[in-house]
């Protein structure tokens, strides 16, 4: 789901989230929750542009991401809500208000009609619906040059049997807050191979891969624009970094090839046409 022009007042604080950011999940206005990371977090103010940006481009090539949207949280609501803080070594401050990023939950974490898990055992790899993706996000991770692992969220309704796979955590694509791209055949990939059984070919990192080849400027600029300045500081930056993800996307080949070579043999399957997708 992309973006529909509107910032989303955030009403209540809901729990403090893991990871480095310090995200915080929060009820909005429109009945959603969302995973929010706020201007003041420990890693970038730069992660918050990093997450609307990544998540709207993997969202416009078919990518399972979650909705990514502009969130206020208002004065009030951090000066009333204790919880709303961001440790640091010696003291805790409080989250900044004002417009922070949202990434909307993947359930409602209030139901009980839900399970979702950032980490699936191998031998429940069979059991994830749509195994294919992962394809497309390593060749997504790649074009952006994440420079973290690639995380996941796996989740299901109770009665069902298998889970899907949302891809979350856009925050360290361009490199966090340095806007550089430090091409490493092992950086932005996920953290066990199995995931990459299915992977034959070319062909297996269709469509995502042929959507990011062809992708035009305006595309990448209607994104760009509506992420708010105080997330990013220079706009010249932000152009120089549009300007080098569209000179990119004839490089990602390349970028998977180096990492299909690699240490780490990802693709067991690559060149056997009737391979398993999932061991």
């Amino acid at each position: 789901m992309l973006w529909n022009g509107g910032i989303i007042q955030v009403t209540q604080h809901v729990r403090r989230m893991r990871g480095g950011a310090q995200a915080h999940l929060m009820q909005a206005e429109d009945g959603h929750f969302y995973v929010v990371k706020f201007q003041n977090n420990p890693q970038h103010r730069r992660v918050l542009a990093n997450e609307l940006l990544a998540s709207r481009l993997a969202a416009q090539i078919g990518l399972p991401v979650p909705a990514a949207e502009i969130v206020e949280v208002n004065p009030w609501l951090v000066a009333n809500t204790p919880e709303l803080t961001i440790q640091l070594a010696q003291r805790a401050l409080p989250c900044a208000a004002g417009l922070q990023f949202g990434s909307r939950y993947v359930v409602n974490p209030l139901a009980d009609a839900f399970q979702v898990f950032d980490f699936l055992p191998e031998a429940m790899c069979g059991r994830v619906r749509n195994p294919e993706t992962f394809a497309g996000i390593l060749a997504f991770d790649k074009w952006t040059g994440n420079a973290n692992g690639r995380q996941a969220a796996f989740w299901k309704r109770a009665r069902e049997h298998k889970y899907t796979v949302a891809f979350i955590d856009q925050g360290y694509c361009f490199n966090a807050g340095e806007w550089t791209f430090m091409d490493s055949p092992l950086r932005g990939v996920y953290a066990r191979n199995h995931v990459y059984t299915g992977i034959t070919g070319w062909n297996s990192f269709e469509p995502w891969l042929s959507g990011i080849e062809n992708i035009k400027p305006p595309a990448i600029h209607a994104i760009a624009d509506v992420i708010p300045a105080e997330w990013y500081g220079d706009r010249d930056d932000l152009e120089r970094l549009i300007e080098e993800l569209w000179n990119r996307r004839t490089r990602v080949r390349g970028f998977i090839d180096a990492f299909r070579l690699s240490s780490r043999q990802p693709f067991p399957n690559w060149g056997k046409a009737h391979a398993a997708k999932v061991p």
